[in-house]
């Protein structure tokens, strides 16, 4: 079986700008429209992703996920309705909102759905910084008074990265992306996002956007004081219940496949080319599903990608 690819489903967001064209050549909508997010993989309700050629050209990847699982993904994975990641790639040309998404034992209860992610910084303008976590001494009484008086960014911790730099943001952690990077996300199926601070900014109505200072303030970790960018752990930069994400560096020649037999993985190609035995290639910029079957890959030159896989029994859990 080849690789499956689908086509990304792009999102207008306020803070967003149009380096998607620039940086991996895509054809973006609507000359000028701030494009945020390119929604790569995901199975929701209302957004959905088709496979874009191929034999299965305009399936969904809920048809997929619910009809040949085990042909395309592999057995012995959860019994779940939709597929559990959502997986994006974000163009921040100014600040996003500072947010937080509610912890699975809150999220019910909040209204909402739990959401870990984490983040590759693909690019990144010189010392543009990512907002995670708390400043030292900042309690929640400090924060909800910070956040009244509009001062709310006096008490978030910064942090420049460099591109190749990853970082882990459970659910409960307060974070924000600041303007100027290009970002590769790799989360839980989930959209649920609480603002608490939007820069006193207005969005693309004119209007101030809505905040959800309650609800945030229920699932901020105040004890996530001054976090810092991860280390790998070899090739791992991120592993949870949800997902483990790696990073894989084949050398021209090499090959690459699903690291576990008759499980697939999600391949992001971060620079370099690869192929597959029908020969087709894949360069920067692209994402693709390597079913469980698949043939190996291989570089056609020195490569950098993402590989991302499912725990094979998720537990219902905090990272």
């Amino acid at each position: 079986m080849e690789p499956i690819t689908f086509q990304p489903l792009y999102m207008e967001r306020v803070w967003g700008g149009r380096e998607l064209e620039r940086v991996y050549g895509r054809d973006l909508p609507a000359a000028l429209l701030p494009i945020g997010e390119s929604w790569e993989m995901v199975d929701r309700e209302h957004e959905q992703s088709m496979v874009d050629g191929g034999v299965m050209a305009g399936c969904s990847l809920h048809e997929l996920w619910t009809t040949r699982r085990e042909e395309i993904f592999g057995a012995g994975l959860a019994d779940e309705e939709r597929f559990p990641l959502l997986i994006k790639v974000l163009d921040a040309r100014e600040d996003l909102s500072l947010q937080v998404h509610p912890p699975e034992g809150l999220a019910a209860r909040l209204g909402g759905d739990p959401k870990t992610e984490m983040w590759f910084i693909a690019e990144c303008d010189p010392g543009a910084q990512l907002y995670v976590g708390l400043r030292q001494g900042v309690t929640k009484e400090r924060f909800e008074q910070a956040i009244a008086n509009g001062t709310a960014a006096e008490c978030v911790h910064a942090i420049r990265p460099a591109p190749g730099d990853s970082i882990f943001i459970p659910s409960g952690r307060l974070h924000a992306i600041g303007a100027g990077f290009l970002i590769h996300e790799i989360q839980q199926n989930s959209d649920t996002t609480y603002r608490v601070f939007d820069w006193n900014r207005s969005g693309l109505d004119g209007r101030p956007r809505a905040l959800h200072v309650d609800q945030a303030l229920a699932s901020i970790d105040f004890n996530d004081i001054e976090p810092t960018m991860d280390l790998p752990a070899g090739d791992t930069l991120a592993s949870c219940a949800y997902f483990k994400t790696e990073r894989k560096s084949p050398a021209a020649g090499q090959g690459l496949t699903n690291p576990e037999a008759g499980k697939f993985s999600i391949l992001s190609v971060i620079c370099g080319v690869l192929e597959s035995a029908g020969g087709r290639r894949f360069r920067k910029g692209q994402l693709l599903l390597l079913p469980c079957a698949a043939a190996p890959l291989k570089a056609l030159e020195n490569s950098t990608v993402l590989q991302v896989t499912l725990p094979v029994a998720r537990v219902a859990q905090f990272c």
